[in-house]
């Protein structure tokens, strides 16, 4: 089995959303490396049902990236927008 998230996949969503392809810390690369982990894990449960590890794993994930953009948003109002935006999310 592969995995879901090689480096080079990690790479690819710092460079796209961050400042560069090594700025891991920004909340906007964070953030979009949350929403890729969350959509492989729906995705997982959509299969596997009863998995209530990976179901408990999920919505602490999602309450991370929750977290992350009240903060974004408390902080850049554009780059909350901007990231939201990008990704899709509903707010």
């Amino acid at each position: 089995m592969a995995e879901y998230l090689a480096a080079d996949k990690k790479q690819e969503i710092f460079s796209k959303y961050g400042k560069s392809n090594t700025d891991t810390g920004s909340p906007e690369s964070q953030i979009a490396l949350f929403s890729y982990r969350i959509a492989h894990l729906t995705e997982h449960l959509k299969a596997n049902k009863k998995d209530h590890f990976t179901q408990r794993a999920l919505l602490r994930l999602v309450g991370k990236r929750r977290q992350l953009l009240d903060y974004l948003k408390a902080k850049d109002i554009e780059r909350y927008r901007d990231i939201v935006k990008a990704l899709g999310l509903r707010k």
